[in-house]
């Protein structure tokens, strides 16, 4: 599946160095789709470019945990509820899925599910295999049987409230009878058919729909809930949030309930025992495809045991027991006007190919990714040919390709159509916004502007990435704000801890800022309250802010999990940067330097924190201008104390974990996942810290170091007495 990703090498094949360039390339794309997915109904990629891209960056996140990159698109979900609708917080979270796309991906989805549960080969794992409905997520909220609230997906966590014009479609049914629990949350998705979609394209007053799903999310995010009883929508059932009581032991039965209660779900599901009858399952809708009467983009497959699936639980954003499998990406070919070099956060420039506007599956194209200077020759960064003899050049005709959400990719170049006066690309080494010097570090797939805090694309994007939605989501500053703060002397916004002094510097004058674009006299007072807000942030949400190399939001909520309080890690950070073997080296070989001390050992001894994680983590805040810049920022806070997963205090509440030798009972995978969700912390080597080891058979050095510091020992039945899972 790598090679379809633009001919990457597979993950397997990448050292640490060049799987974080990857991930920088990677994670660089993706921001403005969710948005306009999500948020504005107004797609302006295809979706399975988004799902290629994700799935190659939750592949070199799985294998590389500690690289998760600070805007990493594989931890969000959806995006912010709009402004327009209130506000739902879900009972339960809306999640993603992850996606497969090869047999190989199928195969080894059930694979991963078999290990974390300590299933054999041989033992039965039915899977239900479903049509992944390209629309709009809806959760309904039923309680005694009358529905009382309806909310899209938002950003996972909160949607928008559409109650009244979900009630609105007569496929959702507003009062249910028979054996209905007492609390019962639907979910589905709304869509409208082609024919519907035609009809109203024809008839709605001249406005074209780009397709039905636009036309579908449109209709229902209306502020007059009579448009949307206008327009022709309806909804599948599929799954269910918060309910009083099961609604059935299997996946495939709890929805035949909820079509007993009166909702449509999608006569197409299928129960499959093997990975090869999925695939069928597959191919037989890929067949049928374009006779649905309305679009589909996968076919998702999930576990059907429920009990299963409550042990495989789920990751950051996405369910371990669920997978979409994505039909395959679409192609176009198009001229390549120009190559542009743009310059993100972190310093690397990304080249981006400005083409001659295409459609490519239904979608305008006018831009696609170069990923870096290797890609426009044609080679990977080890020099190994990715498109042999056919590197890119301005003028050239190539071959675009669809696959997921982010900005597509270039496939191919037709050397047949080159212009003959046409000339190699020649990449820049000195930074195009604030001409410093633009180096590449061996190993490292980018060229990176060395320019730091005095180049303005860097400190840009900085706040931008501030205030995005997974870290302060600072309401009525956005990305458009931030630039426009940024540029105007008068006001300026330069650092985080400008944004919490704003209101003082402006000393009440408000015209100062309701000349500006968009801001009023109601909306700037309202800007304020915005900001004073998140002065009091949850502590993962600030880790992950501070746009450090390297901290993605897994990795900020581990540390924030693990130290609980700011002050904690900053005292861990500063006793790391205190040794003198890190003092000693210069701040470039100083990335590299991991001293041999208990106070490294604290950090990366983490479960899931990394080498590179912990040099970056602890070379920023080393450094004078950087940690000036943070130390400003937290005067004007008050970072939350992280709490425990666990809902209810636990016999592992609070203390530090190891997992150590093979466990026969539980898998490793999934002795964490409940270690965690009992509010245990979970390490990766013994210390002083170390409240627990629990030792499987060949038990090595780490029992030997836990006997040594007199940290308690258990074996893997106490620990299942622990867990509850005897």
């Amino acid at each position: 599946m790598a090679q379809n990703v633009a001919g990457r090498p597979p993950v397997a094949d990448l050292d640490q160095e060049q799987a974080a360039a990857e991930i920088a390339d990677l994670s660089a794309q993706v921001a403005d789709a969710n948005t306009a997915y999500h948020g504005q109904d107004a797609p302006v990629i295809p979706d399975a470019e988004y799902d290629a891209a994700k799935a190659r960056l939750a592949q070199l996140e799985d294998a590389f945990p500690a690289l998760a990159r600070p805007d990493s698109p594989t931890m969000q979900v959806g995006a912010a509820p709009s402004e327009g609708f209130g506000k739902i917080a879900h009972s339960q979270r809306m999640m993603s899925l992850g996606n497969a796309f090869s047999p190989e991906d199928v195969h080894d989805f059930l694979g991963r599910i078999r290990s974390f549960l300590g299933l054999g080969v041989d033992a039965p794992l039915q899977v239900t295999a479903e049509p992944k409905i390209d629309g709009l997520s809806l959760s309904l909220r039923y309680e005694k049987g009358r529905l009382v609230q309806a909310a899209t997906r938002g950003d996972g966590a909160v949607g928008e409230n559409v109650t009244a014009n979900a009630c609105t479609i007569t496929d959702i049914p507003q009062k249910l009878t028979g054996d209905v629990p007492d609390i019962l949350e639907v979910r589905g998705e709304v869509y409208m058919t082609h024919a519907d979609f035609e009809k109203l394209n024809n008839t709605d007053g001249g406005r074209v729909f780009a397709n039905p799903r636009n036309a579908a999310a449109g209709s229902l995010r209306q502020n007059d809930s009579a448009v949307t009883a206008s327009r022709p929508l309806r909804f599948f059932a599929y799954s269910w949030g918060e309910v009083s009581q099961p609604l059935a032991p299997t996946q495939m039965q709890a929805v035949e309930r909820l079509q007993a209660l009166g909702f449509q779900t999608n006569p197409l599901t299928r129960l499959c025992d093997t990975a090869d009858q999925l695939i069928d399952v597959w191919s037989s809708i890929e067949q049928q495809r374009a006779t649905l009467g309305y679009d589909i983009d996968g076919v998702v497959y999930k576990v059907n045991d429920l009990a299963y699936q409550g042990r495989l639980g789920f990751r950051a954003t996405t369910p371990r027991w669920a997978i979409a499998h994505k039909f395959p990406a679409e192609t176009a070919w198009t001229r390549l006007d120009r190559i542009e070099i743009q310059v993100g956060r972190t310093g690397a420039l990304s080249p981006v190919a400005r083409l001659e506007p295409v459609t490519v599956g239904g979608v305008v194209v006018s831009n696609a990714t170069l990923h870096n200077e290797d890609y426009i020759a044609g080679r990977d960064n080890s020099g190994a040919a990715i498109r042999e003899g056919r590197d890119i050049r301005e003028g050239d005709w190539v071959k675009i390709y669809r696959a997921g959400d982010v900005i597509p990719k270039i496939a191919d170049v037709d050397l047949s159509r080159r212009q003959d006066n046409s000339a190699p690309f020649i990449f820049p080494t000195l930074c195009p916004e604030c001409g410093s010097e633009a180096i590449r570090e061996p190993g490292d797939s980018i060229r990176r502007c060395t320019g730091g805090m005095i180049c303005p694309a860097q400190a840009v994007e900085k706040l931008k990435h501030f205030v995005s939605r997974a870290a302060f989501d600072v309401d009525g500053l956005g990305a458009k704000q931030i630039e426009m703060f940024f540029a105007d002397p008068s006001l300026p916004i330069r650092e985080p801890a400008d944004i919490f002094t704003l209101a003082e510097r402006d000393k009440g004058q408000l015209a100062r800022l309701k000349n500006r674009d968009g801001f009023g006299e109601r909306s700037v007072e309202k800007l304020f309250a915005a900001i004073d807000d998140k002065r009091d942030i949850p502590l993962p949400r600030l880790i992950f802010a501070l746009g450090i190399r390297h901290v993605g939001e897994v990795a900020a909520t581990t540390l924030a999990r693990h130290f609980g309080t700011w002050d904690a890690l900053i005292a861990a950070i500063d006793a790391a940067a205190n040794e003198p073997a890190f003092k000693a080296v210069d701040d470039k070989a100083r990335r590299m330097a991991l001293p041999d001390s208990p106070n490294w050992a604290e950090l990366t001894g983490i479960d899931g924190i990394g080498a590179v994680l912990v040099n970056s983590l602890v070379t920023t805040f080393s450094q004078p201008a950087e940690r000036d810049g943070i130390d400003r920022l937290l005067v004007q806070l008050s970072p939350q104390e992280m709490q425990s997963a666990a809902s209810v205090e636990t016999e592992v509440s609070g203390k530090t974990l190891v997992f150590t030798g093979t466990l026969e009972r539980m898998s490793r995978a999934e002795a964490k996942a409940r270690a965690e969700a009992m509010g245990a912390k979970v390490a990766g080597s013994v210390s002083a810290k170390t409240d627990l080891l629990i030792a499987g058979p060949g038990a090595g050095s780490k029992a030997t170091k836990a006997a040594d510091l007199g940290v308690k020992v258990i074996d893997e039945d106490e620990w299942l007495r622990i867990a509850g899972a005897t």
